[in-house]
């Protein structure tokens, strides 16, 4: 089955000039939703719709292609539904394309997840529809008022105030993810046709960014979620956490004296963070490269244990996890540098700083917010704790 993306983005946004490429959580709006259904097995095209330079330039940069979309069809008034025609009738006179299936998602909602794209074609497939649409619960009281200004109770009986749990659910749009087949839509022109059925998404991931308070509640959910996710790759059993040195307890820059001698910048953060490490017993290890005595000194002043000058790191590593009779599964291991990945992938978890190099990342688990020697320590121990 041919199953086609397709993401409309234009360039303008009175609300919040330039939305849908500002950056969230250190990621373009638009590349959070190209991620995620990047990541659907089901989905066989992924194609973003704009009439902007720089939205087309994130888009190809996080692996979506692109559909110039002309400028009568980007204006405050135009309908999403003309995008999606458009880009269908492109791709339909370039290639003869026809997909099966056509997946609407919005960029506006970034806290969408691959599973809740895959989710609701699956909806649509299972209940044999033509139509479904991601929504949340909701049992809200809803009013309007009468010609006269008064109000109108719309979904309860006013002189009876039902209980929550007595009420029949209803549904709201979050408007991420519609999901239609193709054919049909192309004869009825507009998203809701046919069968309609609905794909019961987590309330937590309901946000559609539409001004500067969405925003900021958006990067608030994003942070929470985030933490979340990164928790639950922590080993069940967390036994030894083991720390590079340079870059990941100093910036990676290195001071040099007149008299040859070298110093480092370190944070007293991450030493608070270590502090509260050892307190709850977990045992700690920096494991350097670096043949300097500062990394040792440093390490002293923080009561843990070291070994530098370590050409050999993984295989250090490995002996020091015999000699201590500790699984390797039940270790956590942090990095920046590309002499770090071998450890970072015999780790139960692997974690790089943010400013690690792109390889590194790569190879983790899990990429802090931090960067090395910026608190990037104490971010992990108050993960951990």
């Amino acid at each position: 089955m041919k199953i086609l993306a397709i993401i409309p983005a234009r360039g303008g946004s009175k609300g919040i000039p330039s939305k849908n490429i500002r950056l969230l959580a250190d990621k373009p709006l638009i590349g959070h939703t190209i991620t995620e259904v990047k990541k659907c097995i089901s989905v066989n095209r992924v194609v973003v719709s704009t009439d902007n330079v720089e939205i087309t330039d994130i888009a190809l940069h996080h692996g979506a292609e692109v559909i110039r979309r002309p400028d009568e069809l980007s204006t405050d008034t135009s309908s999403s539904e003309s995008s999606l025609l458009h880009a269908l009738d492109y791709l339909y006179k370039k290639e003869n394309y026809e997909s099966d299936l056509l997946v609407f998602l919005q960029c506006t909602s970034p806290l969408t997840k691959a599973e809740d794209i895959e989710g609701t074609i699956k909806t649509l497939l299972e209940e044999n529809a033509d139509t479904a649409f991601s929504a949340v619960p909701s049992h809200s009281f809803i009013w309007k008022r009468d010609v006269n200004g008064c109000a109108i109770a719309v979904n309860h009986d006013k002189s009876r105030r039902p209980l929550r749990q007595e009420m029949e659910p209803e549904f709201v749009e979050t408007g991420a993810i519609y999901v239609m087949r193709t054919s049909g839509f192309r004869e009825a022109k507009f998203r809701f046709f046919g069968k309609t059925v609905i794909y019961q998404t987590p309330p937590e991931c309901f946000i559609d960014i539409n001004d500067p308070l969405d925003f900021h509640l958006a990067e608030t959910l994003f942070r929470y979620g985030g933490k979340k996710e990164k928790q639950e790759m922590f080993p069940k059993k967390l036994e030894a956490i083991i720390f590079d040195f340079d870059g990941v307890f100093t910036n990676n820059r290195v001071l040099i004296m007149e008299d040859g001698k070298e110093a480092v910048l370190c944070s007293r953060g991450d030493g608070m963070g270590i502090s509260m490490l050892k307190k709850k017993g977990f045992r700690l290890l920096v494991l350097s490269t670096e043949k300097n005595s500062i990394v040792k000194t440093r390490c002293d002043k923080l009561g843990i244990e070291c070994v530098h000058g370590a050409d050999d790191k993984k295989g250090i590593l490995i002996q020091w996890l015999k000699e201590r009779n500790i699984d390797k599964k039940n270790i956590i291991y942090v990095g920046n540098d590309i002499n770090d990945i071998e450890c970072l992938q015999i780790a139960g978890c692997g974690i790089a700083v943010k400013d690690a190099y792109p390889p590194v990342k790569e190879a983790a688990q899990i990429v802090l917010s931090s960067p090395g020697g910026q608190d990037a320590v104490r971010e992990l121990a108050d993960l951990i704790l």
